[in-house]
């Protein structure tokens, strides 16, 4: 994170499943990963990957441990421990029985800039949320289906 308190930008984290035999930690997922850090957008905090057998076990493995670029290896040492086997067990519930899930946690360095400008002008925090983004493409489709619906019981269809 960052040194100075003034400073602090929000925290977040994801976790990224993806269906036994389709998991991919290498290829573009890294390459974007590693982009939006190189850009100065987000600071990785700490990630790991979790392995959730059939029998519902699961395993955790450090981001040091996976092959992969040269500079996934140079940020992996970066990290912080900041997920503990609490947080691993609470993130793994929402996994399928024989997945593999990344975990995130990064900081948002483009919104600490306006975070320390709000607090410098007496400003603070009184609400945030999310709004994910499979929500808002099912609200789309889910708008699409109407208007069509409507327009085929305009035309009488």
């Amino acid at each position: 994170m960052t040194d100075d308190v003034e400073s602090v930008a929000p925290i977040d984290f994801v976790i990224i499943e993806f269906p036994a035999g389709q998991q991919n930690f290498s290829g573009e997922v890294i390459d974007e990963l590693l982009a939006l850090v190189d850009a100065g957008i987000i600071r990785l905090v700490d990630a790991i990957v979790l392995v959730k057998d059939e029998d519902g076990s699961v395993e955790a493995v450090e981001l040091s441990e996976l092959e992969g670029p040269s500079a996934l290896a140079t940020l992996a040492e970066q990290l912080a421990d900041f997920l503990a086997e609490a947080d691993i067990a609470t993130l793994s519930e929402a996994m399928e029985p024989g997945s593999v899930a990344g975990a995130i946690v990064y900081e948002n360095l483009w919104a600490a800039p306006f975070a320390a400008a709000a607090r410098r002008a007496g400003g603070r925090l009184i609400a945030d949320g999310r709004i994910h983004s499979q929500d808002i493409a099912d609200a789309l489709e889910a708008e699409a289906e109407l208007e069509a619906a409507e327009e085929q019981e305009e035309q009488g269809v």
